[in-house]
Formats: C-alpha cells, structure tokens, sequence
C-alpha cells in the first residue's frame, strides 16, 4: 500500500538523523510556503508537530513564513497550539463570499479568521515567545506596485512579471521583500542578501497588520498600507517574492523542516508559470521535506488538495465539504510522521537527496 507521507531528506539531514534519531532539538529553522487553502492538507500533520514533536525542544526554534505559512506558524506560538490550529480552520472553512467579492470584503474576511486564530492576547504571545522567533515575509511595493488603484497596479504586475521571466533579480525593481521578526535581532542564518530585504521588529500592533500584509494577494484582498514600524509604503503578499523561499539562502547550523504541499518548489510566485525556475532541493544538505505523497493526492475527492480555484468552481457546501473530506484523509499523514518518529528505523521510507 502505497504511503500517505513523502519524505526528503538532504545530505547533513539523513545523517544526522540516523545517528540521533527524530529528535526536535535538531531543526533550528521552521518553513512555511504560500498556498491559500492548500494549508488545509497539512493542518493534521501540524497539529501533532506544533502540539507535540516540536515541543519536545528547548532550544531556540526561527520561524519563516509567507502568507499561509506564516499564519500557520502563528498557531505554533499560542499558548496551545493545537486549540489555534483548530480556532483558525474553522475560521476558515466559513468563508463565504458574493459570487464577485470586492477586495474590501475578502480582506474583512481575512482579517476576522486572523482575530479567531490569535484571540486578545496571541499578537502579544507571539511577539514575546520565549522559544518561538517569528519571520514574517512581505513584498513592499516599489513604483506602479506601491499604488491601489487597480490601473497603475495591473501596470506594475504586468512589469513584474515579465521581468522575472527574463531574471528574478528584475524583480526587485518593483517589490522589496520586508522581514517582520520577533526579538531584538532576526536570525542571523536568515541574512536574506537580495531584494534589498530589510528587517523589522514586530510589535504587538503590527503582529495582525503584517500577517495580513504577508498573505494579501494583490487585486484580491486590498494589502497593507504604512506598517507600525516598518518603511512607509504598500505591503503585499510575502510570496509575491517568497512563495516556496529559495532554500540556498539558508546559513543556520540546524536542521530545516519543510513541511509542504509537494516536492515542486518554485522560488516566487511568478516562477511558479516557468518549469526552468524550479527550485533544485538536491543540493540542500540540511532540508526535511514532508509532503503528500502523489498517490495519496490522486486518492483525494478530486484528486487534488484544496486550492484558492474551489471559492469560484463549487458552491459552498459542496467546497466546505469537499474540504473536510480533505482534512479527514489528511490524518494518514500525521499518523505516518508519528510512526516513523517513534520507530526502530529512522529513515525508513525516506528519499536520500543529494
């Protein structure tokens, strides 16, 4: 029978975890990618290792996340993480819209399931963590991006766009990916060398606005406009940049887990329409990679993971409960994770990169 769960493991990753097992002590860095509803797939394998296996460390755990990834993240550093994971996929599987919703209405929307996820005082948890170092990826706008009004952005997409077909570096002419970290410092592994990036301290009034920002997707939801602390200017949806982060950036000592959708990585948004701009995970020797694996998606009921497509292609009863079939088939996953971690063979069903 074929396996619910994919697993790659890098070089540094597989050896170190043949000689000392699944311990969490090992992984310094947490990713998240972008992906809307595709979240929804990874809620039961997030709940057992933000809930347990992740807590079985004292060391220091960074966090970099954009847009749902991030969200995600925010679960991992409430007081239970499980109980937030369960606040914010109710919220979400709510969602219900007009048949053309407005930016303005979707970004309502956005911003009450972030209220249901960190509650009154999760901004305030987050930012003060004792374990949990949060990174929290935006795209500021430069130019035509910088603009709301539909005209000057479609411009400015358009630019980008075909700019980042010719080279990624082009693409910094109109966005600057922003940082927000919890802490003093940001981790200084993720001394991100591109984009111009700069960083920026959270603070509990810019916690929500910079969540939002990270997962706001230009022409459906309205963005964020002059950020608390942060440059002046308007904030995009952290994948603009960052959609599946380009792993080589990387300089911590630990371990990276990756729990995501697939094992296809693209580094930005607009790569995700160029299969050359593919991210190689091969020569990562410190990535862990979790996924669905291909047969387990093929099994789903429609032979995909949720995606932003089910708000315009399925009424909402038929989506909400397509989706909960999803998240009902996604225990395998979990359960699969749980067995490995506690068995004989610690690399048992795992793929050797590198």
């Amino acid at each position: 029978m074929a396996s619910a769960l994919s697993i790659y493991l890098g070089r540094e990753a597989a050896g170190r975890i043949s000689q000392e097992g699944w311990s969490a002590e090992l992984f310094s860095l947490l990713l998240g990618a972008s992906g809307g509803p595709k979240w929804l797939i990874l809620g039961q394998l997030d709940r057992l290792l933000f809930g347990d296996f992740l807590q079985r460390s004292e060391g220091i755990l960074s966090t970099l996340g954009s847009s749902i990834g991030c969200w995600r993240h925010a679960c991992l550093a409430m007081q239970d993480p499980v109980k937030a994971i369960e606040r914010f996929e109710a919220a979400y599987l709510s969602q219900h819209y007009a048949a053309k919703p407005t930016t303005a209405e979707v970004s309502q929307a956005s911003l009450a399931i972030l209220q249901q996820l960190l509650g009154d005082t999760g901004a305030t948890r987050l930012v003060n963590h004792p374990r949990i170092r949060s990174h929290i990826v935006t795209a500021r706008g430069r130019g035509p991006t910088a603009a709301s009004s539909t005209p000057a952005l479609a411009t400015g997409m358009g630019a980008a766009a075909l700019g980042n077909t010719v080279s990624r570096h082009l693409l910094s002419h109109l966005f600057q990916r922003v940082v927000f970290h919890s802490g003093a410092q940001p981790n200084p592994g993720l001394a991100l060398d591109d984009f111009n990036t700069r960083y920026c301290q959270l603070q509990a009034d810019n916690v929500q606005p910079a969540l939002h920002a990270s997962g706001a997707i230009p022409f459906v939801l309205t963005g964020e406009r002059d950020i608390s602390g942060a440059p002046a200017g308007h904030y995009w949806d952290g994948g603009i940049i960052d959609y599946h982060f380009d792993l080589r950036q990387y300089h911590g000592q630990g371990l990276v887990l990756y729990p995501h959708f697939s094992a296809s990585l693209a580094p930005g948004w607009f790569d995700k329409f160029l299969p050359w701009r593919r991210a190689a995970i091969h020569d990562i020797g410190k990535l862990v990679l979790l996924c669905p694996s291909p047969e387990f998606i093929a099994d789903l009921p429609l032979g995909k993971i949720p995606d932003r497509s089910d708000f315009s292609r399925l009424p909402d009863d038929k989506r909400i409960r397509y989706w909960e079939q999803c998240i009902e088939q996604s225990k395998a996953l979990a359960q699969e994770f749980g067995e490995l971690i506690q068995g004989s063979d610690p690399l048992r069903g795992a793929t050797l990169l590198g």
